[in-house]
């Protein structure tokens, strides 16, 4: 989501859930806790060899969720870096407009509202590294000056909450067993789109025409309603005024061989596509339609290598799965309703996400499986780890990731420095020989001001991973587990359909 001039963009749920998701399992496999903090993991450069044991994986997963940061969703993890203060109790308290402060606080709430989060605001809540301006960002375009007496802004402000596991109980299961990285970055100070593309190319750009040699450098390439407008047109005429013209990994899969699908789930998109819209009317999202949280369509290189026929529903991620036929790389993509973007609800989020979990899990490729699950920005909530400088567009505020496989270290914290470009550097170590989104080397140069995936503080995820252990069974875990919340959302309000399952809109 963008906001700029302080407008909180919410998004619009609505969408009836049908299609119910296998039988409801309790959790299986090993048990454990999160223990000590182990020691700290040096960087990596670019001069690492591939992992010895990585091509064990056989298939990756990244699932990206919207809007949390690190702190809201595991600032009192036992042994990660989190809200500081002793025994639990965050002793940091930032600044409120009309005076006073305001500490971390345990929110219970199911729904958030969260803060605007556009290229201003992460330049605002960073506050050139004092990590102070997330309240006073609140209040932007809502009130000015915000310290006016007539400032009453008409939503809550919780972007000092956090979540425990009364709350999120299969997330903090997942970390507990499996790998926690707790200094996952977004790739850039911006938003979803950029976040996104950087996801599959990592960079972010404008480009005049299908040249990948006419893109420039931009961390905020469209400006209200624009993609959206491009989208429009496209489906109308087959055409559209914009080319993602520079190279995205693909490009590479197709090169070698390797198989890949972006699966996107049929609905609402997360959010609003206009910058300044505080609500907006709900907009349509499809495998069939490209928009900022499925790009691909629009990259050239995929629709030169005729591959659009590799983005498709989350009903066939479903489907691959359970036959043991999931390609080597998978993107998992959620609607509005399911991808925790405030204002929707955690718990509805939580288990439209151990659903995906789950079906990998009972897979006959779970011996050979890598799940990468994160969240594409902070979303305006506080976090205290200032985001380190790489180049001239990131790293953004730190997100919540966790490394799932039958190979993770049990209840690994890992204190590397990441970002989303970690996942395309697996991938290319997994499965390319370490070849790289390189102008220099991948035949199709453009102008990125650097190759991401070897920047030298960017560590590596193999170190969750310990290949030489015997393959973990699954965990399988209830989607609808008990919660402190009072309220669940407006889709489990009342009883829930049943324990242990949920509902997904089909693919």
């Amino acid at each position: 989501m963008r906001v700029r001039g302080g407008g909180l963009a919410l998004a619009v749920a609505g969408i009836v859930l049908t299609g119910l998701v296998a039988a409801c399992a309790p959790p299986s496999g090993d048990t454990g806790s999160a223990g000590a903090s182990p020691p700290v993991v040096g960087p990596r450069t670019s001069t690492d060899v591939v992992p010895p044991g990585i091509h064990k994986i056989k298939h990756v997963i990244v699932v990206m969720q919207e809007n949390r940061s690190f702190d809201s969703y595991f600032g009192t993890f036992p042994g990660a870096d989190g809200l500081p203060g002793p025994n639990g109790k965050p002793t940091v308290c930032l600044p409120k407009p009309k005076g006073g402060c305001t500490r971390p606080y345990h929110d219970v709430a199911d729904s958030n509202v969260g803060g605007p989060h556009g290229v201003a605001d992460a330049a605002a809540d960073v506050d050139g590294g004092k990590m102070d301006g997330f309240i006073d960002q609140r209040y932007v375009g809502e009130c000015t000056p915000p310290s006016a007496p007539t400032c009453h802004p008409a939503k809550r402000s919780d972007v000092m909450g956090y979540h425990t596991a009364a709350e999120i109980p299969n997330y903090w299961a997942y970390a507990q067993h499996f790998a926690l990285d707790d200094h996952m970055f977004e790739p850039v100070r911006s938003w979803s789109l950029a976040d996104h593309l950087f996801m599959v190319s990592a960079w972010s750009a404008k480009c005049r025409n299908r040249s990948p040699m006419s893109c420039t450098n931009n961390i905020d390439p469209y400006q209200v309603n624009e993609f959206d407008k491009a989208v429009q047109q496209e489906l109308q005429t087959g055409k559209t005024s914009i080319d993602l013209a520079w190279t995205d990994i693909t490009w590479l899969l197709f090169q070698h061989h390797v198989s890949w699908g972006y699966y996107v789930e049929k609905g609402i998109e997360p959010d609003c596509e206009d910058d300044s819209d505080i609500t907006c009317k709900p907009v349509q999202q499809s495998a069939s339609t490209p928009g900022m949280w499925n790009p691909l369509p629009l990259f050239t290189d995929v629709q030169a290598n005729h591959e659009l026929h590799n983005v498709k529903g989350v009903s066939q991620y479903f489907a691959a799965a359970k036959a043991g036929t999931l390609p080597s790389v998978s993107w998992v993509i959620p609607s509005g309703p399911n991808s925790e973007h405030p204002p929707n609800s955690v718990h509805r989020g939580q288990a439209y996400v151990t659903a995906i979990i789950n079906a990998a899990m009972k897979s006959p490729d779970w011996s050979s499986t890598a799940i990468f699950l994160s969240w594409d920005d902070w979303g305006g909530f506080y976090d205290q780890v200032v985001p380190p400088e790489v180049d001239q567009n990131g790293y953004g505020l730190r997100v919540p990731s966790i490394t799932i496989s039958p190979y993770s270290r049990k209840g690994y914290i890992d204190h590397q420095t990441f970002s989303s470009d970690a996942y395309l550097k697996f991938i290319e170590d997994d499965f390319l020989g370490g070849s790289r989104l390189d102008p220099q080397t991948d035949q199709r140069p453009d102008p990125r001001p650097d190759i991401r995936e070897n920047e030298p503080i960017l560590g590596s995820l193999a170190a969750d991973f310990d290949f030489s252990q015997k393959p973990r069974p699954p965990m399988l875990l209830p989607t609808n587990p008990p919660t402190d919340s009072p309220v669940i959302g407006p889709n489990f309000r009342g009883k829930p359909p049943c324990m242990g399952c949920t509902t997904l809109p089909p693919g």
